[in-house]
């Protein structure tokens, strides 16, 4: 039977061997977008080759023959794939309390509409209740999921964090080590009571497993100030989050940033945006940014009451920081390479040749825009960052524009079975032998 007169769910495996095909170079190529790679230095037109799930070349022209589908991106923005260095997705049955399951969502519902191919999970899980988070959600997601994990057994289910019994270094320790590829750090978070107990379990997880710890400190107390958590007790690499809280003292009574905020920076601690439903505040975050005190990371804290709120999405949370001035290509840094380096997966976040083919496809539009933070105040702003295309591993998850398919009638008659919702490059492929 002719490849023509085949089904497209036979043509995949059996069609894509002819000769025309298997002499082109490429899965994929993106074509005369604007490259921002922060890892390469790259700030300019580039075209972008995917073979085989990577990177494959990134050149400032690429023939088109050499590649099975070829994209024009021209007027759009090429970035990695973004890495989103708070998000709360532990959906689970098993726990359905609190941030185990009532604020967590499912992650491919929200990523890739955001340019988002790596989330890290920000200790909703803990030792305890790692195991069926990954089993539930990791294995199942098309997202790349990884985890700080909790230093509380099981992570942020109900009142439990206020267990201090529950906080074990040695086995938030062990279930790392025996999960490398996933777990990437610890966090340790709301915790309310008035000792450092939470904050040196954490501490003592990431001396044995080396690993970063992210903090939130939940309720601030004169007995664990704020100062002395990042002047003498996080190390270099690790993470305060939600930087740009209200309860944060990191302006003076003028609104001049601190100088022991500085001095944190100086040494080597790391301030992550992590939005959230109630830890962006426009009065913090303009008064830093102005000063020149921007995040390390740009993340979103995403959860179920964020979503809908001010913080709405990863790409809605980096136009802010656009609409306070901070350029796009230091905007895509502390989206991509940053959040990759600080959790140790330089694999991540860059455009390197042999690196996975995570990529973003992003309109930068002009007009006037209004941005909200947590209080329900507005900073208004001309430009807004929106998903076209987001490739995780060379395949296309998402396709905003349809600009990675073929026109309806130029494939002719009832063109294949019913799509399985993941849009490959190699589809593409198929249609092209097809059409022969």
């Amino acid at each position: 039977m002719p490849c023509a007169s085949r089904t497209l769910a036979a043509l995949l495996p059996l069609c894509l061997v002819g000769p025309t095909l298997s002499a082109q170079t490429y899965d994929l190529l993106l074509k005369n977008g604007h490259v921002i790679d922060a890892k390469n230095k790259i700030s300019g037109k580039r075209d972008v080759a995917i073979k085989d799930g990577k990177i494959a070349e990134v050149s400032a022209e690429i023939a088109a023959s050499k590649a099975a589908k070829v994209v024009d991106v021209a007027g759009l923005y090429v970035t990695p794939g973004l890495v989103d260095l708070h998000v709360h997705v532990y959906a689970s049955a098993a726990n359905p309390s609190s941030y185990c399951g009532e604020l967590s969502v499912f992650p491919d519902d929200h990523t890739f509409r955001n340019g988002v191919t790596t989330a890290v999970d920000a200790g909703t899980s803990g030792w305890k209740s790692f195991e069926e988070f990954k089993t539930r959600v990791i294995d199942k997601s098309r997202t790349r999921v990884l985890a700080l994990l909790n230093v509380v057994g099981t992570g942020m289910c109900g009142a439990v964090e206020q267990d201090t019994k529950e906080m074990d270094a040695a086995k938030a320790a062990a279930m790392a080590k025996k999960y490398p590829q996933v777990i990437v750090g610890f966090k340790t978070a709301h915790y309310t009571g008035p000792e450092w107990v939470a904050v040196e379990a954490g501490l003592a997880a990431g001396r044995a497993a080396n690993l970063p710890l992210m903090v939130d400190f939940g309720s601030f107390r004169i007995e664990r100030p704020f100062d002395t958590l990042v002047l003498d007790k996080l190390r270099p690499g690790d993470m305060y989050t939600h930087m740009y809280l209200n309860a944060v003292p990191m302006l003076d009574k003028d609104n001049k940033v601190r100088d022991f905020m500085w001095q944190a920076r100086k040494r080597g601690v790391l301030f992550d945006a992590g939005h959230g439903a109630g830890s962006f505040v426009w009065w913090q975050a303009v008064h830093a940014m102005k000063q020149g005190f921007p995040p390390d990371s740009i993340s979103t804290d995403l959860h179920a009451s964020s979503m809908n709120a001010g913080m709405k999405g990863m790409l809605n949370v980096m136009s802010k920081f656009l609409a306070m001035g901070m350029p796009l290509d230091e905007v895509i840094l502390k989206s991509t390479w940053n959040p990759a380096r600080q959790i140790h997966r330089e694999e991540l976040g860059n455009l390197s040749v042999g690196a996975p083919a995570d990529v973003a496809v992003i309109r930068l539009t002009k007009g006037d825009y209004g941005f909200v933070d947590i209080n329900g105040g507005r900073l208004k702003g001309t430009q807004l960052l929106s998903s076209e295309i987001t490739l995780r591993d060379g395949k296309v998850q998402y396709d905003q524009n349809g600009m990675t398919r073929e026109d309806w009638d130029k494939i002719g008659g009832r063109y294949g079975a019913q799509g399985s919702g993941t849009w490959d490059a190699t589809i593409g492929q198929a249609v092209r032998a097809r059409k022969k």
